[in-house]
């Protein structure tokens, strides 16, 4: 069966694909939400994130996401949850002292009972999220570099073949 594009998979893959993204967003956003109160937090959700964008790469091809999110604002949202998590310790460490410091702590309100730790959950998220992606990108980017000569071989392909 020939494909219409040339990229990605197949027609069922992709609709698999898009429905089960969506239950991964919700899961990382769970993640956060609750990462104060349950174990869990930004880097579970992270982990989410990254494989989220790591399905949608295999089942519609790089240059399909890459038109949504290109390797460069990748590295971007990594550097701002990096940013963002120094600011809060920073913020931290003038309020009260201490570097990371939970100064918006309340116990009057609910969604906001934790303080600051929700914040650092999403600086964590962003930062682990993008870098693992950046990573598979990486490696996918590599692997059509090297595969030449013997090294093309052991991985079962002719050297200059495609895919």
């Amino acid at each position: 069966m020939k494909k219409k594009n040339g990229s990605g998979m197949s027609s069922i893959v992709k609709v698999i694909a898009r429905v089960m993204v969506g239950f991964m967003m919700l899961f990382a956003g769970y993640f956060i939400l609750l990462g104060d109160e349950v174990p869990g937090g930004g880097f579970p959700a992270g982990v989410m994130l990254a494989l989220a964008y790591i399905l949608i790469t295999l089942a519609y091809g790089r240059e399909f996401v890459e038109k949504k999110l290109p390797g460069v604002t990748a590295s971007k949202l990594t550097d701002v949850g990096v940013l963002i998590f120094l600011f809060m310790g920073i913020l931290g460490l003038y309020f009260s002292g201490t570097f990371l410091d939970n100064f918006l702590k309340n116990k009057d309100w609910w969604f906001f009972s934790s303080g600051t730790i929700i914040i650092n959950d999403v600086a964590v998220a962003l930062t682990v999220g993008m870098s693992l992606y950046l990573i598979f990108l990486a490696l996918a980017i590599f692997g059509r570099v090297v595969c030449e000569g013997t090294l093309c071989r052991d991985l079962g392909r002719e050297p200059g073949e495609e895919k």
